[in-house]
């Protein structure tokens, strides 16, 4: 039934939130010592919901990087095969951030307004940086000093450039000398499997925490100067370049990128795998596309069986240009929404965890979210922010899906024509 729907609920749950603070609540609220009990409630279940939140954040990323990184290395030895389909996914990947971050520098809609939520006192999210970096010396400097500390303060601190680090050295370290036969890649797998378990609990709970962050975000939003309407013209801004910047990728980028490394042509390719597409479009889902995917392969794109069975269902859970696009543009958005100024370094950090934070993203709903709180974190927005996105996030899903699965299935073709050439 619909109404067990997780994205329904999360949708009447946000629209419970904004009508009831538009409605019966009072801005003066946010001021008063003992504010009405009801208000107070609604705040404890906002902060238990972030905090359960911040309490996965940290040792879901370390972990899931480290079995990422054993996933890749155990692909690279697969020679030829494993380092092509690696490879164009860290090119289909980086070309789509750079056309997100590109795209909201010189466009940016959402600044004809001013920012919603004006950041004081203490945010929510620890920085990681320096907004009064300028220089290129001094970027590349202080990356290297947040990313190499020691792996237990980057965890108690919450420094994800640090976390991503020492993930990355630790993965790539196990990969060189652990023996594929051993008990740590278990353990590792095991723990990752305990930390996403423990993440689907506290996803149970979003309505009730969607509903008090975006209660309370409406009241701060409620000051009878217009804030609201402009707000919704920001966040429909915002969805509106999303969307164009994913079609671009999907109806130029990656075709092109076929016709180039792949000699097909762009319109016939697209109209070959239609039928994955709309499947991806209609289920938001990579996974569930694979079967379809795998016959278009075989009937439409003629690529051979041993090329497809090993890229599609590698792609449907590390190559996400949808997604990396997606968390790029949406960052930028949210930092000026609640009034941050973003130095080099953070469109740097912006730029590199939103290539890392799509690889691998867990197979649950709302699982780009996951990777948002890393973006997010990174740079200093609140990680209630979130919650602005899950408003608008189902039907984008569906679009950056259909992204997604077209990647999968042009790097399928990329790699078929490489390996029949070697």
């Amino acid at each position: 039934m619909i109404v067990r729907n997780l994205t329904f609920q999360v949708f009447i749950a946000a629209l419970i939130g904004i009508a009831g603070a538009a409605i019966f609540a009072d801005a003066s609220w946010q001021q008063m010592v003992n504010p009405p009990y009801a208000y107070e409630l609604i705040l404890l279940v906002k902060q238990v919901f972030l905090a359960a939140l911040r309490m996965l954040i940290a040792p879901m990323i370390f972990f899931s990087l480290i079995g990422g990184i054993i996933g890749i290395g155990n692909i690279i030895r697969l020679k030829a095969l494993g380092g092509i389909t690696v490879s164009y996914y860290l090119l289909t990947t980086f070309i789509a951030v750079s056309l997100g971050l590109l795209a909201v520098f010189f466009i940016h809609p959402w600044t004809s307004y001013p920012p919603a939520v004006e950041m004081s006192g203490t945010v929510s999210a620890i920085r990681t940086i320096d907004p009064g970096s300028e220089s290129v010396v001094l970027v590349l400097q202080q990356i290297l000093t947040q990313a190499f500390v020691n792996p237990f303060s980057a965890l108690v601190t919450m420094n994800i450039l640090g976390i991503v680090a020492n993930a990355l050295l630790i993965g790539v370290a196990m990969v060189l000398v652990v023996p594929q036969d051993s008990k740590l890649y278990e353990i590792v797998e095991h723990i990752n499997r305990i930390i996403f378990k423990i993440l689907s609990w506290v996803i149970r709970l979003l309505p009730f925490g969607i509903f008090a962050i975006m209660f309370d975000f409406t009241l701060k939003l409620n000051t009878g100067d217009g804030h609201t309407a402009n707000f919704l013209s920001q966040l429909f801004s915002f969805a509106g370049l999303v969307v164009i910047l994913t079609l671009v990728h999907g109806l130029i980028v990656l075709p092109a990128i076929g016709l180039i490394f792949a000699r097909r042509s762009p319109i016939k390719t697209l109209r070959q795998i239609s039928r994955p597409l709309l499947v991806a479009f209609s289920t938001s889902s990579s996974s569930a596309t694979l079967p379809v995917s795998m016959q278009a392969c075989d009937e439409q794109l003629n690529i051979h069986p041993s090329v497809s069975s090993f890229v599609l269902p590698l792609g449907a859970t590390m190559n996400m240009d949808g997604t990396a696009l997606f968390e790029a543009v949406a960052a930028i958005f949210l930092a000026y929404l609640y009034g941050i100024e973003l130095s080099n370094i953070a469109i740097v950090t912006v730029f590199l965890m939103s290539m890392i934070s799509s690889i691998g993203a867990p197979g649950m709903p709302t699982a780009s979210m996951s990777g948002m709180q890393m973006v997010l974190i990174a740079v200093g927005i609140p990680l209630e922010a979130i919650a602005i996105l899950l408003v608008i996030e189902r039907p984008l899903d569906t679009l950056r899906t259909a992204v997604n699965v077209e990647g999968d299935l042009i790097g399928a073709m990329v790699v078929d024509h490489y390996t029949r050439q070697a």
